[in-house]
Formats: structure tokens, sequence, C-alpha cells
């Protein structure tokens, strides 16, 4: 068990790093996972990628 002082002077796990918003993926790269996808014949997330593109048609 931990004592009081070192999780007092425990850092945050994302200390340092870059937070907040990320930019969206570019047209090309959404054609380059998809066509990575289709040639490992990973139909999951294929399908969760198409499932996640007819959403946002919809907004």
């Amino acid at each position: 068990m931990e004592s009081n002082a070192s999780a007092a002077h425990r850092e945050p796990w994302n200390k340092g790093k870059i937070v907040g918003q990320k930019a969206p993926f570019k047209l090309k790269d959404i054609w380059a996972l998809r066509i990575r996808l289709q040639m490992e014949g990973r139909v999951r997330e294929l399908a969760l990628q198409l499932g996640h593109r007819q959403q946002v048609a919809w907004l």
C-alpha cells in the first residue's frame, strides 16, 4: 500500500502531453485506412468505419 507522502507527489499521466481535440482525418487518410482494412480482411473495423461515415452523413 502506498504511503500518503508518495501519493501526494504522483504526477498526472498526461503531464507534458498535448491535450485537446485532434485535427480531423483528411480524405486521403480515410481511404488509405479503408484500403488497408480491406487488404487485411478486418471486416469488423471496416464496418465500424463505414457506420461512422453514415452517422456523420445524417448530421
